[in-house]
């Protein structure tokens, strides 16, 4: 009321009525486009998001996602009070837990990093030779914003994730490209502890200032591979630490506080005991592979709820898109093997002849998760 006031102090009469309604017309205006302009540019993507009429001005300005990489549900969220009291307890409580939550697709690293980050399941190389097929949330982003490669990052304990820095898409390769630290020091480096990437993490938050950042924390997989039940379950709690420390570090800091929005999931599970080899591998679509859950943290969501309903991974890119206010094409690249993939799972075992695919025109599947908004 008191801008109104300030709008038509000095009017009178039939101007004044005039220019009085012409000045709420023009609020009213900006409001709702604001709402609009949010659902708008969602359908636009192709994906489904709340009703505009029910949503307010979304407050996130920078999105952080955290990938485990390779725990079973059982260990990091069904049994979480015990290896992850942060995530089950005070984490979870300030935000939303979808427990119904999937790989649905190829469940090995760099198939599910790559559905997160492009919203497409592909069968993709193992071993970091082959780009994903369509360009990702990073690369749509820094097109979308205009900023330079520093307000995107890939931080990364495994080096072979460099590869989503890029897309094969001829249109998109080579542009757009988001900042990376992954492993040792790049390709074919090696793997690094997650307690060294945690510390690159938050020295590139507090040096760059980005508003996009994926991490990836590998140490349950590789743990897991190596047949180490003990170090498996403690590279859980590790990282369930870690999260914690991450998230106090983006409350605490100004440029974060109150603006950014965390997103906590896997990239797959690992065999449900009895199922192939068990536990130390993964790579099928059995339920232990395919369950994985997404905790979600920020200032547009709702707090200490469970939703009931199905999601998948390619559903987050469609989130972070609506988070930020960028368009994703809804026509994407889906990649078809010419031949059947085998070998695929494992980081430490052969993976095959790498496999050559066929592009075909695909309307994306993922969608907004809309539930998780207020």
């Amino acid at each position: 009321m008191r801008i109104i006031s300030r709008g038509i102090r000095g009017l009178s009469g039939a101007a004044s009525m005039i220019q009085f309604l012409l000045f709420i017309a023009r609020a009213f205006t900006y409001r709702t486009s604001q709402l609009w302009g949010i659902s708008l540019l969602a359908s636009a993507c192709g994906v489904h998001t709340p009703d505009s009429g029910d949503v307010e001005p979304l407050r996130t300005e920078h999105v952080i996602l955290v990938v485990i990489d390779g725990p079973r549900y059982s260990e990091l969220w069904a049994d979480s009070a015990e290896l992850a009291p942060n995530l089950s307890g005070k984490l979870m409580q300030e935000g939303v837990f979808a427990s119904d939550f999937y790989n649905d697709g190829y469940t090995y690293t760099n198939a599910g990093h790559a559905a997160l980050t492009t919203g497409v399941n592909q069968a993709i190389d193992n071993y970091g030779n082959e780009l994903p097929a369509n360009p990702s949330i990073f690369q749509y982003y820094l097109k979308a914003s205009g900023k330079p490669a520093t307000a995107a990052w890939v931080v990364a304990s495994k080096d072979k994730l460099d590869i989503l820095g890029d897309t094969r898409h001829p249109e998109w390769q080579g542009t757009y490209q988001p900042s990376l630290n992954c492993g040792v020091n790049g390709p074919n480096t090696g793997y690094r502890m997650d307690s060294l990437t945690l510390m690159e993490a938050k020295r590139i938050l507090a040096t760059h200032r980005p508003s996009l950042m994926l991490l990836n924390f590998m140490e349950p997989d590789g743990y897991a591979h190596a047949g180490n039940w003990a170090n498996y379950v403690r590279g859980i709690a590790r990282n369930d630490r870690y999260i914690k420390q991450l998230w106090d570090f983006l409350k605490k800091d100004p440029f974060y506080k109150d603006k950014t929005t965390l997103l906590v999931t896997s990239d797959h599970g690992r065999h449900l005991d009895g199922v192939a080899e068990g536990w130390p591998e993964h790579g099928d679509h059995c339920a232990g592979c395919e369950h994985i859950g997404l905790l979600a943290i920020g200032p547009d969501f709702k707090k200490g709820r469970k939703l009931k309903s199905r999601y998948t991974l390619v559903d987050i890119a469609p989130t972070v898109a609506y988070l930020l206010q960028f368009r994703m094409d809804s026509v994407v690249f889906e990649p078809v093997p010419v031949a059947a993939v085998a070998g695929i799972a494992a980081d430490t075992v052969a993976v095959g002849v790498q496999q050559k695919t066929l592009l075909k025109g695909a309307t994306r599947k993922g969608n907004v998760i809309s539930e998780l908004f207020r």
